[in-house]
């Protein structure tokens, strides 16, 4: 067995560590909305995890992109964190983490759908059928038999979001001659000062947190929950397989549910599990299984060999 194939202890351990996180971070802006303005309590976050990345930055001494790099770092940003945070923040006032959860677990699968329609992968029959499955969950949890959990417009606005890191997923493979921490430090501080405006616009009342609970929530997002994430992330995707680290999307509801439950007495319904099951089904199925991962690593190498033809 290889090196990719087999992570290691450690690595299981910071694979581990990075769901638990991505998981509370549900949960953790639930607590900022408590007392901050949605697109101020985004805007504040990113704020500080983008000066920590600057710092690791300056640390490491990586030099800052320029030209057409640099416009490509920006538009990570703005899909990474400002578009797609303005809308989850949002909807995270209407809707609880759990759910959220479980909506945004579909990247992975959108994004092989926007692959196909930029042209770069070929669209499969078992990325066709996953969407149906995930659809079929969500479509679940909005209008199932129990009372609705799940507001049509907290879920337009987190669809939108997963569109959002969708397209910031493909945009982010152009900008791979940067290192990751500058990404993530230009990045970030466009998606801040978008979302500070946004914030401005919408009339926030630019306070700082008081209630202990939220301070405690704003620091976890903007160092755990951002910085301690990219780092655990970055281990795990050099020690394994990138396919294997996005695993991370389906296991992040189930982290968010239980702590919802138990830490934000959120309530865990039977419809919002069968919502969840057939989300994750349908992402494990259309995007992260060995015999999608295969079918679409098949599908680059024949492009690849079809424009070394060309050539």
């Amino acid at each position: 067995m290889t090196k990719q194939e087999d992570p290691g202890g450690l690595t299981l351990l910071a694979f581990l560590g990075a769901v638990v996180i991505g998981g509370a971070n549900f949960i953790g802006v639930r607590f900022s909305n408590r007392e901050l303005e949605p697109f101020w309590g985004a805007g504040l976050r990113f704020s500080l995890a983008a000066v920590i990345f600057f710092l690791i930055a300056t640390v490491l001494k990586l030099r800052y992109p320029r030209g057409r790099l640099l416009g490509l770092t920006i538009l990570y940003g703005l899909l990474s964190f400002a578009i797609s945070y303005a809308l989850m923040y949002w909807a995270l006032v209407r809707v609880n983490a759990g759910l959220a959860a479980v909506v945004l677990a579909v990247v992975p699968l959108v994004t092989v759908l926007l692959a196909a329609a930029h042209g770069i992968e070929k669209l499969t029959l078992r990325a066709m059928v996953g969407s149906l499955l995930a659809i079929a969950g969500i479509v679940w949890m909005t209008v199932g038999p129990e009372e609705v959990i799940l507001p049509l417009t907290a879920l337009v606005a987190m669809l939108l979001a997963v569109l959002s890191i969708s397209e910031s997923v493909i945009v982010s493979k152009k900008v791979s001659a940067n290192h990751p921490a500058m990404t993530n430090a230009v990045g970030m501080s466009a998606g801040a000062l978008v979302l500070l405006a946004i914030s401005a616009i919408a009339g926030d009342v630019w306070a700082l947190p008081t209630e202990a609970e939220v301070v405690w929530a704003v620091l976890y997002l903007a160092t755990l929950g951002s910085a301690g994430l990219f780092v655990l992330t970055l281990l795990v995707v050099r020690h394994w397989t990138a396919s294997a680290t996005s695993y991370a999307f389906v296991l992040f509801p189930v982290v968010t549910m239980l702590l919802g439950a138990l830490i934000a007495e959120e309530p865990l319904t039977l419809q919002g599990v069968i919502g969840a099951a057939l989300v994750m089904s349908g992402v494990w199925f259309g995007a992260l299984s060995p015999q999608a991962r295969r079918a679409a690593d098949s599908e680059a190498a024949t492009q690849q060999a079809a424009t070394s033809t060309d050539a």
